[in-house]
């Protein structure tokens, strides 16, 4: 199902994407854009995909990542620009003729058909010999961990199973990409952590390349090798999970992945040891400092909400804390949530792990809040 396009007509400042590790790609964009009539779905778009990668493409809806995914699969045609899949040019090629397979976001199963006839199918309309195509779909439900269920019709199978089935038709055509477009969007959420680790279990035992669509942050940060977040049909952002959540380069990207307080502020002071002070309304943080920031640039910051401690020294005179009060305490299982204001009206959120210390805070409590210079995010764009 292709994403809804939203209007891009102010794009948003798009930071470099960072050369491939691998040198050897799988998938090449090369300069694509897409417009549906007057509406830019994705605008000059360029990055490579390695070689047995998982690569997960991370944005809200409309932002062109369902856009693009189709388009490496051949369901819609670039407007300007080239997509490369081991070295071939793809332009003009339908999606049969192209070495990928799709699952699509409502799995697209044959109701009236058995499990095998399903994963059965693709190797059928190619006139396999039958004796290959039972081979190959009893190699394929063992590799989805669905033996013996080969006679059931889809009706009679579980949300995890349906998707395992589409898993095994895709598969059994071994694509040298598989694409996979928010498979697990409408699973509840044990079954998604259980397909999830379904999908990192297939992945590493096969060795294919997997391009991963998703709005979950969450799900994108636990499965990919590496991760491209996406806005208004612009790449914001390509790196790994740890790249992407502990040094963001935009706001977009800051405030999407993960729980972050972020502020606007002005660069008050830059030291010599490569730390600098933001004022953000009335708070100020000591920042490592990027390089080419001077004093008085308007920046913003993100600190996560994890990062932000109770329980250390105060050190509100250099940046590094500051005193505010407790204006509401949530039980999050493992940790608590603290929501605070300081005495300037600004709101900062803490993500405290479950203590008899944090137990023992109370809403309308002052406390001391702290965090280091390292776990501040200084925002350019």
């Amino acid at each position: 199902m292709t994403d809804p396009v939203s209007d891009v007509s102010t794009p948003p400042t798009v930071a470099p994407a960072p050369e491939m590790a691998t040198g050897n790609a799988a998938v090449e964009i090369r300069d694509v854009s897409k417009w549906f009539g007057e509406v830019t779905a994705l605008d000059n778009v360029s990055f490579e995909i390695g070689r047995g990668e998982f690569f997960s493409l991370l944005g809200p809806s409309g932002c062109g990542k369902t856009t693009l995914l189709r388009m490496i699969g051949g369901f819609e045609t670039p407007s300007e620009g080239q997509i490369l899949i081991d070295g071939v040019d793809t332009a003009g090629a339908p999606p049969y003729a192209r070495s990928t397979n799709m699952i699509f976001q409502h799995l697209a199963l044959f109701p009236h058909m058995s499990v095998h006839d399903n994963v059965a199918f693709g190797l059928k309309m190619k006139r396999i010999e039958d004796n290959i195509v039972e081979q190959k779909v009893h190699q394929a439900l063992e590799l989805v961990r669905l033996e013996g269920y080969g006679g059931r019709k889809i009706d009679q199978l579980s949300g995890g199973q349906k998707q395992r089935v589409a898993m095994a038709r895709a598969l059994i055509n071994d694509p040298s990409v598989l694409l996979l477009d928010e498979p697990l969007g409408a699973l509840d959420l044990q079954l998604r952590l259980q397909m999830q680790d379904e999908l990192r279990r297939l992945h590493k035992s096969l060795g294919n390349t997997f391009i991963f669509v998703t709005h979950d942050q969450g799900e994108a940060m636990a499965m990919s090798d590496r991760i491209a977040v996406m806005d208004q049909g612009h790449i914001l952002q390509i790196g790994t999970p740890e790249d992407i959540y502990e040094a963001p380069r935009t706001r977009f990207v800051a405030d999407f992945v993960g729980h972050t307080n972020v502020f606007d502020g002005r660069v008050s002071q830059i030291d010599d040891n490569g730390e600098c002070l933001v004022v953000c309304g009335g708070l100020t943080f000591r920042c490592i400092a990027p390089t080419g920031l001077a004093v008085e640039q308007p920046v913003s910051i993100a600190v996560r909400f994890e990062d932000v401690t109770l329980d250390g020294t105060l050190g509100s005179a250099d940046g590094t804390g500051c005193s505010a009060t407790v204006t509401e305490k949530m039980y999050l299982g493992g940790m608590f949530r603290f929501e605070t204001r300081t005495a300037e009206g600004v709101a900062l959120t803490s993500d405290v792990t479950n203590s008899d210390a944090a137990r023992l805070v109370a809403e309308g409590d002052t406390v001391n809040l702290a965090w280091r210079p390292t776990n501040v995010s200084v925002l350019l764009e």
